[in-house]
């Protein structure tokens, strides 16, 4: 009998810089990385042109890693409103493209990754890596903190997977 391996992508939404990270679930209940690193896309690009490459980078990874689950981060604004409007709509590509791939999508708040990670809502940005990295056993620091909030966001869903959502 084969178990299927879980697998989750961790999305930090963005439109000039996405992070991703994937995550596995090992036999001994602990997670590794897989892959993690950033979309970036340039400015000079229509905006259109660079959601359209979003969406075709995370297609390329859910092809790659076939995860069984997307987790996304929500969005948390309350300065620029234009970059906020961006962002939404680059976070909209990258969950079509999820949903389009059948896979389960869970959406966390800053405050909830935070929590789950360190057991602190307000943990500032190096506790988070050091904490991703050591949960991951990555040796060093993950180069692009877009790319450790990814991961960040992967591990909350793993680790909050066994709790019933109630909505």
């Amino acid at each position: 009998m084969s178990q299927i391996k879980e697998i989750i992508l961790g999305i930090d939404p963005g439109f000039g810089r996405v992070g991703f990270g994937i995550i596995e679930k090992l036999k001994s209940g602990e997670w590794r990385a897989l892959d993690y690193g950033c979309i970036d896309t340039s400015p000079k690009k229509k905006f259109v042109d660079r959601l359209m490459e979003i969406s075709v980078a995370i297609n390329f990874l859910i092809k790659k890693h076939k995860p069984n689950r997307m987790a996304v981060e929500k969005l948390f604004f309350s300065r620029n409103v234009t970059t906020a409007i961006q962002v939404a709509q680059a976070r909209g590509a990258i969950l079509l493209s999820g949903v389009q791939s059948d896979l389960e999508i869970d959406e966390f708040t800053p405050l909830q990754i935070k929590q789950a990670i360190t057991g602190y809502g307000k943990a500032e940005k190096q506790q988070m890596q050091k904490m991703v990295a050591m949960i991951l056993g990555i040796k060093g620091k993950i180069k692009s903190d877009d790319a450790a909030d990814a991961l960040a966001v992967a591990l909350c869903a793993g680790q909050s997977a066994w709790i019933k959502k109630v909505k």
